[in-house]
Order: structure tokens, then sequence, then C-alpha cells
């Protein structure tokens, strides 16, 4: 396979997994973009990162925007290139809104745009190779395809499903603590085993939940986003996030934790009327940032030149 471009970009989105219930199987895309320019040289890496994370982020071979775009040209067969990457990074680190799968889908678009076949690189190919970085693809799904998405694993073979929303369902409302949450962290405070019971109320209310962004019925969003799996037991790592998402579901207010969190997300809410609540729940008011972010329909593409 050859590299028959040198100069391509891509617009990748935050998202927010789980959604309550749909636990690793739920996800969807806000208009929260990282912006990528990569230049393919014949030099080593330079990376220029501006914005979420600039100072943290890795600068050679371990950054994973890096290790995407290596990855990416080895499954499609075609030589490896020197790298010139000017980021602007806008997505959250360590809050829950897939930071990661952004970076990890923007490095295999990158590699896409480079080869002289992009169709090595199609939108399966680029979820199932994301999976090997993120191991699931609730976040990788819907950065790439946008909008909300329905992914599982049939074995080892990632599949997803974009929901066909009803206009004007949602509305996310975004809550960002200034502390971070590693994923692996998060991982590490659930259990092992579920009750049968609490098995059972999270495929009811995913089905419902599903029910409910399809049909448009935003009365059903505050039972459809109960969870018994794994927000309030990840409350150690987080507790001022659950206590402000129990908080606010208590008032009617369909709230969930964003992925592994720290960050809360309102499915449907209005900052006016929640950005009250919100300073009379948290501790420091100034510690956390409110922000009315769209959903983002549109598929992540790379474009050459």
């Amino acid at each position: 396979m050859r590299i028959t471009h040198t100069r391509v970009s891509v617009r990748v989105p935050a998202t927010s997994a789980n959604l309550g219930p749909g636990f690793d199987a739920l996800g969807l895309a806000l208009d929260l973009c990282d912006d990528l320019e990569l230049e393919a040289t014949t030099g080593g890496v330079e990376i220029l990162a501006r914005g979420e994370g600039a100072d943290s982020v890795p600068t050679g071979e371990e950054h994973l925007v890096v290790r995407a775009l290596r990855r990416g040209l080895d499954h499609a067969g075609a030589p490896q290139v020197g790298v010139r990457l000017r980021s602007t990074n806008r997505i959250p680190h360590g809050r829950g809104m897939g930071s990661s799968a952004a970076a990890t889908v923007a490095g295999l678009l990158l590699a896409r745009g480079l080869v002289a076949e992009p169709d090595a690189l199609d939108d399966d190919t680029v979820l199932q190779l994301a999976c090997e970085f993120e191991g699931h693809p609730d976040n990788a799904a819907p950065a790439l395809l946008g909008g909300v998405v329905l992914s599982w694993m049939r074995g080892q073979q990632s599949r997803s499903i974009p929901l066909s929303l009803a206009d004007g369902v949602l509305r996310p409302l975004i809550l960002l603590p200034r502390i971070t949450l590693s994923t692996h962290v998060a991982r590490s405070l659930l259990p092992a085993e579920v009750p049968h019971g609490d098995a059972v109320h999270n495929a009811a209310r995913s089905a419902l939940l599903v029910h409910a962004l399809v049909s448009g019925d935003r009365d059903l969003l505050l039972e459809a986003t109960e969870d018994r799996l794994h927000q309030e037991q990840r409350a150690p790592g987080m507790p001022q996030s659950v206590e402000l998402m129990r908080v606010l579901r208590q008032e009617g207010v369909p709230a969930v934790i964003s992925g592994a969190g720290p960050a809360v997300m309102v499915l449907a809410g209005d900052r006016a009327e929640v950005a009250p609540l919100v300073r009379r729940i948290v501790d420091d008011p100034a510690a956390w940032r409110i922000a009315q972010v769209p959903l983002r329909r549109v598929p992540s593409r790379a474009v050459v030149g």
C-alpha cells in the first residue's frame, strides 16, 4: 500500500458513554471537538499541542494519536512515516468525556487519509482497531459515527448501530469538575459480579432508554436512565459527582455520570435551571464548569490537503 497524501486533518468529538444503564453499550457524540493536522515527513515525531492537556500529553511515539496512526498504517500495509502533528485540544482529559477514544479514532482516520486505498481502513475496521486500544466500543463508536450509537462485542468483533433519534429529545448539559479520575481507577471500583435483579433492572432500563430516544418521549428519560451496575459503585472515587447526580435526579433531572466520570451529564436540561441546583449541592461551585453542548450528529472524516 502506497502513501499518496502527505497532509491530512481530522476533527473528532468528545463522547459520553453508558448514559446511565447502558454500561459499555450506549454512547453519544458531543459537539466539543479536537482538531488535528498531520504532515507526513521523512523525519521523526514532532508534536505541537495546545488547549486541554497540552502540558501533559506525550510528545513522542508514545502519544496516543501517533500510536493509533502507526497501527492504522500497519494494518493497511503502508510504510511508516515521520510525523509533524498539530492539535487543538478541547476535550477535557480524565473526566469521562472520551478523550482517549477521540485520540485513537483521530490517529486511525489520519492513517486512512494518507493511504492510496482508504477502504483498507473503512469504518468497521477503524472501530475494530480502536477497540484494541479502548477495550470496548462505547466511546469509539460515537466518536467515529456521531450521534447516539448502540455498540456491542460479538466475540472479539466490535459491532455498532447508530440510533435514529427523535428531533429535540436530547439537550445535553455537561457538569465538569476540576478533579480528574482515570478510567483504570474507575473500573477497579466495580464488583466482579452483580445481583441478578440488578442485571434485569439495567437491561429493562436500557431498552426503555432506546425507546425514549427513538420515540422522543422526554418524560421517560428520568426513569430510563436509572442504573444499578456502576454509578453508585464508583462513588468512593468521585463522591461529589455521585452526590450531585443523586440530588439532581431527586429533583427530576435526568442526570448520569458521564462515562467513567467524574463529569456529570444531564441528557435533557437547561443551564439556567440546573446551575442554581449545582451551586446549592457542590462544596465549591467555582470548581465546576457548566456547559450546554449540542449533540454532534455528523461522522468523523479525514480531510486530505
